[in-house]
């Protein structure tokens, strides 16, 4: 895989989100200076410009939440609120100068491999090209509405969480609250009290864990601001805290998952009425679907003026909510807490490989990549956190850092001429998937261990890493040339 080429190549970027924010970043430090960044709303942020929803926090400690090399020392408490941790994204935007990089309000709706390029169609009719193509939509930006007869015929306000309509009144409302994911909980617990009536509608019960949310004393800060090595040390021990307790009890049974098991029936167990602790009791082991970590939840859904409703909606009517047992909950305000397609990734781009050979159509069985990102027949093509890449309780800014130093290697080695247009062999691709799937069929992991999520592929195997994210790290520690290969020449 050898090119005679030595120019600084081009590379277009799709998302100014957290993931792409962080790329952009580490090309200009490289010296990759041409590129730009396609954001298709007005500005950087991503899930947490969308996500303004009450409630709405981060469930990583806010030191492990955040750029490795542009640590934050003045969070206020230990896990962040979304409106602060918005306001780092767009100050590292700013200290970067990423705003004259970026195209905002523009989305790119087709890419095609133009046999040594990529060819962008974007949403105000212009186009442009690019030799380097990086998804950085994240796993949580096309929302998923719920499937539900009448969900449009309802005459009061209905939005999606990540949609919030901060015009609508909520203070002494008739409040309906579809979902009971990590959203969902964070939604009760502040809405709770706020609304005359909060109607909680939920179809599986999720195990929560709690341990407090302290405010980060002021001496604190200053010392972690004023001293880099103690603020490098302090973001190390937590990520060592998260990937040796979370991290490894999904993977294997043993002690740290029998601790998370304990801990999560333990916080259950503050749930006085036995009928309701019934019906928040998950059928299913702790972690195999997310957990939830949010503070007061058990709180706020023992309130008198919180029900949880656990029968099945039959409808949605224009005065509310019609359950399986023939009941109208009457509803001023309908959230829907019902989360995102986790499984989209560049979805709804039209990305053309080679031959003429659609995304859609190489994942028809399924989203799959080639060690976390990139793509065999999509040359010059690369993912931030695409399939399989380290999901559940991590932080994702940790996996994209991964991810991004791998990319930034390879358009690096690129633009020295080391090689030309290329992508993954496929017979290096199957290798990793299959070494991914049968890792996953033949461990003890979590995820396997009975319970429907967006964890699983249609088949029931599971779609995530099934290895440590030590291992991960390891593995896109360098680009290894024999697994590319060239394109043909146009």
């Amino acid at each position: 895989m050898e090119s005679n080429a030595r120019r600084a190549p081009r590379v277009a970027i799709v998302g100014g989100g957290m993931s792409g924010m962080g790329l952009a970043d580490r090309l200009s430090e490289e010296g990759l200076d041409d590129f730009v960044i396609y954001e298709k709303a007005d500005r950087f942020g991503g899930t947490w410009r969308e996500n303004t929803y009450p409630g709405v926090a981060c469930d990583v400690p806010s030191a492990y939440y955040s750029y490795s090399h542009a640590q934050n020392p003045d969070w206020s408490h230990v896990f962040a609120g979304g409106e602060e941790i918005q306001r780092y994204f767009e100050t590292f935007a700013a200290e970067r100068d990423l705003q004259h990089r970026t195209r905002f309000g523009i989305e790119v709706l087709a890419a095609t491999w133009s046999g040594d390029h990529w060819a962008l169609d974007l949403s105000d009719g212009s186009r442009d090209v690019a030799d380097i193509l990086v998804s950085a939509t994240g796993v949580v930006h096309q929302i998923a509405m719920p499937d539900i007869d009448g969900l449009r015929t309802f005459e009061g306000a209905m939005f999606h969480s990540a949609r919030w309509d901060h015009g609508v009144a909520i203070d002494g409302q008739r409040v309906g609250l579809i979902g009971s994911g990590s959203t969902g909980a964070q939604i009760l617990t502040a809405v709770a009290g706020r609304a005359a009536r909060l109607t909680v509608f939920q179809r599986t019960p999720q195990w929560v864990l709690s341990w407090g949310n302290p405010e980060i004393p002021g001496w604190v800060r200053r010392a972690l601001g004023r001293f880099g090595p103690l603020r490098n040390a302090y973001r190390r021990l937590v990520q060592i805290w998260f990937e040796h307790t979370f991290g490894a009890a999904v993977l294997k049974p043993g002690l740290r998952r029998d601790i998370v098991r304990w801990a999560a029936r333990r916080n259950l167990g503050q749930v006085r009425d036995p009928e309701l602790r019934r019906a928040l009791t998950p059928d299913y082991e702790p972690m195999c679907r997310r957990l939830v970590l949010c503070d007061g939840y058990y709180d706020a859904i023992q309130r008198d003026d919180v029900a949880l409703v656990t029968d099945g909606i039959v409808r949605v009517e224009p005065r509310g909510v019609r359950t399986a047992d023939g009941r109208l909950h009457e509803l001023d305000v309908l959230v829907l807490a019902t989360g995102f397609d986790a499984h989209a990734f560049t979805r709804p781009i039209t990305v053309t490989g080679l031959d003429g050979r659609t995304l859609d159509q190489e994942w028809a069985d399924g989203a799959r990549g080639h060690r976390t990102v990139a793509l065999a027949g999509f040359p010059n093509f690369f993912m931030l956190l695409g399939p399989h890449s380290p999901f559940g309780n991590q932080s994702q800014i940790t996996v994209a850092e991964t991810q991004t130093r791998y990319i930034v290697e390879w358009a690096a080695r690129f633009a020295r001429g080391e090689w030309g247009p290329s992508a993954p062999s496929r017979q290096a691709m199957d290798a990793f998937n299959r070494a991914v799937r049968d890792e996953l069929r033949s461990t003890d992991n979590i995820w396997s261990t009975g319970c429907r999520s967006w964890y699983l592929g249609d088949d029931g195997v599971p779609e995530v890493w099934p290895w440590s994210a030590k291992a991960h790290r390891t593995m896109l520690a360098t680009v290894d040339p024999s697994e590319w290969e060239p394109v043909p020449a146009p």
